[in-house]
C-alpha cells in the first residue's frame, strides 16, 4: 500500500478533473517512480496456473510482486482524482486500464479542449472562499495547463488575466495596476497582490482592536 504520507501530500495537489491531465499525468509518474509502483500502470499479469514446477513458482513470485504495484498504482490514482472520477476508476480491474481510460478520455490538444482552457482562464474570479494565495496559486497552475498543450500566455495577457479576476471590491487597486508601468509579467503582479491582500489584514485588524478598546472604554465609564 502507498504511504499515509504520500497520499496526504497527494491531497494536497491539484487533483485530476478533466482539464488538467497533463501536469496530472506528469505528478502521478513521478510519485509512481518513487514508489517504485510503474509496474502497474505498465504492464497487466495474470495469476499462474497452479504447478509444482520452479517456472511456476518464479511465475508467481513475479505476479505477486505486480500484483503489489498495481494496488500502490490503485491507491495513488484514486486518490488524486476528483470525487465525481472516482467511481468512473473504480470500473477498472487495474491500475493500467485505468491509466489507459483516463489517458485516451482526458489528454490530447483538441480544438475543444484548448477552447474550454482559454474561456476557463479568460473569465476565472477569484472565490470569496479561497484566500488571495490559493487563488493565485490556481491562476499559475492555468497557465502551466495551457502551456502543456502549446498554448503559451504572454506576459500582458497573464497580468491583465489576473487584474480581471479581483474582487469588485479591489476596483482602485485594479485601476492602479492596469496603469502601473513595472507591473509586467505574472510574479511581479502576484506580489503587489499579495502585499494588498497583507496590507487589508493588518487594518482589519487594526480596526477591530480599536473597536475592542473602544467597547472596553464605554463599559468602564469614561
Amino acid at each position: 500500500m502507498a504511504s499515509k504520507s504520500i497520499i496526504a501530500d497527494l491531497n494536497k495537489g491539484e487533483k485530476l478533473n478533466g482539464d488538467n491531465y497533463d501536469i496530472w499525468s506528469h505528478t502521478i509518474w513521478y510519485v509512481l517512480d518513487e514508489q517504485n509502483a510503474l509496474e502497474g500502470i505498465n504492464h497487466v499479469l495474470s495469476q499462474p496456473e497452479e504447478g509444482n514446477t520452479a517456472q511456476y513458482r518464479r511465475n508467481l513470485e513475479v505476479y505477486r510482486a505486480w500484483k503489489k504495484t498495481n494496488s500502490i498504482a490503485r491507491e495513488i490514482i484514486v486518490s488524486y482524482v476528483v470525487d465525481e472520477l472516482i467511481r468512473e476508476c473504480e470500473e477498472f480491474p487495474n491500475a493500467h486500464a485505468m491509466w489507459v481510460h483516463l489517458q485516451r478520455t482526458y489528454a490530447g490538444t483538441s480544438v475543444t479542449r484548448l477552447r474550454q482552457l482559454t474561456i476557463k482562464f479568460d473569465t476565472f474570479k477569484k472565490h470569496h472562499d479561497q484566500s488571495i494565495k490559493q487563488h493565485l496559486r490556481v491562476m499559475s497552475n492555468m497557465i502551466a495547463q495551457l502551456k502543456s498543450v502549446s498554448y503559451i500566455l504572454s506576459d500582458e495577457q497573464q497580468v491583465q488575466a489576473v487584474i480581471r479576476s479581483l474582487p469588485n471590491s479591489w476596483k482602485y487597486l485594479k485601476v492602479n495596476l492596469t496603469h502601473n508601468e513595472s507591473i509586467t509579467f505574472f510574479p511581479n503582479v502576484a506580489r503587489y497582490v499579495e502585499l494588498e491582500d497583507e496590507r487589508l489584514d493588518v487594518v482589519k485588524a487594526a480596526s477591530n482592536a480599536f473597536g475592542v478598546e473602544s467597547s472596553g472604554t464605554k463599559c468602564s465609564g469614561f
